[in-house]
């Protein structure tokens, strides 16, 4: 453009000099010298006529345009406002929108007419220029004038023709774009304007330009603004239509990691949005599985540990990567509800292995039922890689769908349709429709195995006397339950018992009133496992539910030495202030038992604690040799525990 600028005001330049040289030397003919004086005149008056009255005429048309335009987004949002149980405000509303919809179509005709003939007046005067200047006969301009006229008068039947056809039309819903296109040739398969609640305090609603391009759902608050990408991969969501909220016409877009809530202007517009967003995501899973990968490589690790700088740490595991590693166990090839080979996604609370649209569908049933995370992408600790090993697809299978074929239910397969797919899995894992509740007999020969055996991992004789801790007796509960169950399931360290008892219904923060108030946490602790310390907490158990002796899981893992799971209750925010009844913190009985790596993690997660206290309220990360050093226990504690599960001998003259 500014190579094109200097050009242009070269040769400018130059004909100005070529005129005024040709004028100089034809001072004295008359012919010349009236041709002139003619072509001054003429420009002179289109020019004059151009600012007064083209001109004038050009602004009043834009004014009027942008106050109506003004009372068209009032009527927009007083109608979106209108809510759905005041019928009378509602007819008002949409009254008003239909009738400022039609003053606006006419306006904009208007002022499309107006701009159409400044731009050819302007063009018109440009060119008479030149013609004029360079001596050329004034016939041509002529002829070009009278042309325009008859142009003019064409137009203004045109004009009047469209006006009445405006009167006659039914505005009750606005001309956008209602159908979705993949194939468009700008990318954009669906655009137009829709409100967007905030996600402020104050849910505030405003009016944005939405689309539906490569794949994602972007917006612009102004035409040259930025797309602001609301979902990065249509792929992970799902779309619903939302009719608890005061507000009409109103859907939600629900991704990985928030949801997004917006308003059409019309039940009609509504569901062309939400038919535009499930048309999208089925396109986008027809392609091939190159697409898939390139949704591994740039989906968000927002469940995976991050450092510092919010990016993602280098990988816990050595040699074998997670893919590798999960997809080994029997089963866990393919996907574990709908069997779509090579899965790249795993549900970390329930221990399977999911293809990337399960894994959606498993986002948009909420955390408290499922928690998914990429195997490729994000960071796998090494606790919770062996969850996914001590589980897998063929386990939960046995228990979520062992009455399917009784009841006659079909396991969706891979191409079938999305809801069909999200209602059987709703049915699995939400209303828990295929699992085989057990007889009060069943349950009770359950429990009694599960007691039968002493501890699997026996603990060390070298225990620092004197012990607080209360040694396990066994007995005859009076009453047999799924939490029952998961208690002693968590104490014999086995994983399919527990999945087992909370597919029964078990409360994971079940308490035991017959042994000292202990929750199934407490027990995974005494029976010494940090994988089943992970599975509870995974399955939202309270880190911090104390017993009757008013101790958590962090003294009891205190208490026994349990270096990893200490880190691991510090890494969860257990309360390392809490004291029992003997007024025993955790780092109290770490003191008295010697055990410098606890007393080492619990001094440096006070420290760290105060390290973000001071940081202030926003602070997230505390002090990066913290983390590195946690890090390490985990480490050390999944990979060594020996290292770590250790006792020192209790010197009551040591000072």
């Amino acid at each position: 453009m500014i190579d094109a600028g200097k050009a242009y005001n070269t040769a400018n330049k130059q004909f100005v000099n070529g005129i005024r040289e040709l004028a100089q030397q034809s001072t004295k003919d008359e012919v010349i010298e009236i041709l002139f004086d003619q072509a001054q005149r003429s420009i002179k008056t289109q020019l004059q006529t151009f600012v007064k009255e083209d001109l004038r005429r050009f602004k009043e048309a834009k004014k009027q345009f942008d106050k109506v335009s003004e009372e068209k987004e009032a009527a927009l949002t007083k109608n979106a406002q209108a809510p759905r149980n005041k019928q009378h405000e509602v007819e008002e509303a949409t009254n008003i929108l239909t009738a400022t919809r039609k003053c606006f179509r006419h306006i904009v005709l208007d002022y499309v007419l107006q701009v159409q003939h400044f731009n050819s007046n302007h063009s018109t005067i440009v060119g008479h220029q030149h013609f004029s200047c360079s001596c050329l006969i004034t016939g041509f301009c002529l002829l070009q004038l009278d042309q325009l006229v008859v142009d003019a008068a064409k137009e203004k039947r045109d004009m009047e023709q469209k006006h009445s056809t405006i009167q006659q039309k039914d505005f009750s819903n606005d001309d956008t774009k209602l159908e979705y296109n993949v194939d468009a040739d700008n990318g954009i398969a669906m655009e137009g304007y829709l409100f967007k609640r905030a996600s402020n305090a104050f849910k505030t609603w405003n009016r944005r330009w939405f689309s539906i391009q490569n794949n994602q759902l972007v917006y612009q608050k102004k035409f040259k603004d930025n797309p602001t990408v609301v979902v990065e991969d249509l792929r992970l969501c799902t779309v619903k239509h939302c009719e608890d909220i005061e507000r009409r016409f109103c859907f939600e877009v629900v991704s990985p990691t928030k949801s997004c809530m917006m308003q059409a202007d019309s039940e009609k517009l509504r569901q062309a949005w939400i038919r535009a967003v499930q048309n999208s995501i089925a396109t986008a899973f027809r392609e091939k599985g190159d697409d898939a990968e390139k949704l591994d490589r740039k989906s968000s690790t927002s469940t995976g540990s991050l450092d510092s700088g919010g990016e993602p740490k280098e990988r816990s595991l050595k040699g074998e990567s997670a893919l590798q590693r999960v997809l080994a166990i029997p089963g866990n090839a393919c996907c574990c509800d709908c069997g779509q080979p090579d899965p790249r996604w795993a549900s970390i609370n329930l221990g399977i292995t999911l293809c990337i649209q399960c894994s959606g569908i498993h986002r948009s049933l909420g955390v408290h039922f499922s928690k998914v995370r990429s195997l490729t992408l994000d960071t796998w600790e090494p606790e919770l890689l062996k969850l996914m090993c001590e589980l897998g697809n063929g386990v939960i299978n046995q228990i979520y769908e062992a009455r399917r074929e009784e009841l006659g239910a079909r396991k969706p397969q891979p191409g079938d349709p999305r809801h069909e797919i999200e209602g059987y899995i709703k049915a699995k894992y939400v209303d828990r429709r295929f699992v085989r509740r057990p007889s009060d007999e069943e349950l009770r020969t359950k429990v009694v195995c599960l007691t039968a055996e002493p501890p699997p991992m026996p603990m060390p004789a070298t225990l620092p006397p004197p012990s607080p801790f209360k040694e396990t007796v066994f007995y005859e509960p009076k009453e047999y339950s799924p939490g029952l169950q998961l208690y002693w399931a968590s104490y014999a360290r086995s994983l399919p018992d527990m999945a087992e008892a909370l597919a029964h219904g078990a409360e994971v923060n079940w308490v035991n009133t017959e042994d000292d108030k202990r929750t199934p946490l407490i027990m995974a602790v005494q029976g010494g496992s940090l994988v089943t310390c992970e599975f509870l907490l995974q399955n939202a158990a309270n880190v911090n539910q104390q017993d009757a002796q008013g101790r958590g899981p962090l003294h009891h893992a205190t208490i026994l030495g349990h270096t990893g799971q200490v880190c691991l209750f510090l890494k969860r925010g257990a309360n390392q202030n809490a004291a029992d009844i003997e007024e025993k913190t955790p780092l109290s009985m770490a003191v008295e038992a010697a055990n410098a790596d606890i007393v080492t993690l619990l001094r440096l997660a006070k420290m760290n604690e105060e390290m973000r206290e001071a940081e202030g309220p926003y602070s997230q990360s505390g002090d990066e040799t913290y983390q590195d050093i946690f890090q390490d226990f985990t480490q050390m504690a999944s990979n060594d525990p020996d290292k770590l599960n250790r006792y020192q001998h209790y010197d009551p003259q040591r000072p």
